[in-house]
């Protein structure tokens, strides 16, 4: 048997690599003589950099000092290609969830500014391509953070700065470009980036992901309409129209951002990374009996264009099954029909609570797999 391995990581428990071997030891206790090959995976979130540098070995990391999701000094990572004067940028590396404690989290608060402080890091190396990984941010700022740092300003009704947080959006009566050459003219801006959510609106950014970053209830309207309002400036006042796109409330509305003040195009995180990985090619050679992909919990954001979405249309043009591996499953058997798996491995210990879970992930994820496969008469899915 021949599995072509995909999976994303366990958020809090386990990364892909670990997720990867945890499989691989399930499946060989029950067929020894299995072959896997594996391949790195994102979504454009947290991990890109590790996905990209294991299809580019020769893409070098770099590291700037620039401002936290609080303004606070950080070094954060990036990679940099010099044979093709790429660079790749993770905005989680800047300003995301993971560089604040939890009494910290309040996307009203918090700024996209550090990831612009490391695009120009990046362009001041002579890259004339940046990919910005959009995932794990901690924002909500519609990317006016990262805009400040390429010079442009934000200025309330008496024409005093306003600082570019999600909760001072509504204060801002004027955006002012940068004056003379913008210092990103001529350079290819990407967002990289796998979600289908819209800027505002009951499934735009503040309503789908402020809540995880920490938003109270009541603010999350607040965030919204401060979202609704930045975009009505930029079409009055920039004559960019065409940024409220699916997609642009990724990352608190940095996609968004990207566009409208950077120029940045749009592609998908997961599509790109797999287009760079040669899975496509390794199909095309090789007959795979399974494609095993997961992630730590399977919900009604898998749908939206996430990674696992992009490995069933990748394993549907070349006719093989897909697993999802997950610690918790929240979709019905319906939804897991329509999302194109074939079958559901989930691992969590259903009378165990999330600590012991998380702790003891690889060994249950290990276990799980085990069983599932001890259960396929001739580890066929075909019952």
């Amino acid at each position: 048997m021949r599995m072509v391995l995909i999976p994303d990581k366990f958020k809090g428990s386990l990364t892909a690599a670990e997720v990867t071997l945890a499989i691989e030891k399930g499946v060989r206790s029950v067929i020894p003589g299995a072959e896997f090959m594996n391949f790195p995976a994102s979504d454009g979130g947290d991990g890109f950099l590790e996905a990209v540098r294991a299809a580019r070995p020769r893409a070098e990391y770099m590291e700037a000092l620039v401002a936290d999701p609080l303004g606070r000094p950080v070094r954060a990572a990036f990679l940099w290609d010099r044979d093709t004067r790429e660079a790749f940028v993770e905005l989680a590396a800047a300003s995301g969830m993971s560089l604040l404690d939890p009494t910290e989290r309040d996307p009203g608060k918090t700024s996209t500014l550090g990831t612009g402080e490391l695009i120009r890091e990046a362009i001041s190396l002579g890259a004339r391509r940046v990919f910005a990984g959009l995932g794990g941010s901690a924002t909500n700022d519609g990317g006016c953070g990262l805009a400040l740092a390429f010079g442009f300003r934000f200025l309330d009704a008496k024409g005093n700065p306003v600082h570019p947080s999600g909760e001072n959006l509504g204060n801002i009566h004027r955006i002012v470009p940068p004056e003379g050459p913008s210092f990103f003219q001529g350079v290819d801006l990407v967002a990289v980036n796998d979600v289908s959510n819209p800027l505002h609106g009951p499934d735009g950014a503040a309503f789908t992901y402020a809540p995880q970053k920490g938003a109270r209830p009541g603010q999350v309207p607040l965030l919204d309409q401060g979202l609704r309002h930045l975009e009505r400036l930029v079409q009055e006042q920039l004559g960019k129209g065409g940024c409220q796109v699916p997609g642009s409330g990724a990352a608190g509305g940095a996609a968004f951002g990207l566009c409208a003040f950077l120029g940045a195009r749009f592609v998908s995180g997961a599509h790109y990374v797999l287009e760079i990985s040669g899975v496509e090619a390794y199909l095309e050679g090789h007959k795979v009996d399974f494609i095993c992909t997961g992630e730590g919990r399977l919900d009604r954001q898998t749908l939206h264009g996430k990674l696992l979405q992009a490995v069933v249309g990748l394993a549907n043009r070349h006719g093989v099954p897909v697993l999802a591996v997950c610690g918790k499953c929240d979709l019905t058997a319906l939804e897991v029909k329509d999302a194109g798996f074939r079958a559901v491995i989930e691992v969590a210990d259903p009378d165990r609570g999330l600590a012991y879970n998380m702790e003891h992930a690889e060994a249950l994820t290990s276990r799980t797999v085990s069983e599932f496969f001890s259960s396929l008469p001739g580890g066929s899915l075909t019952r």
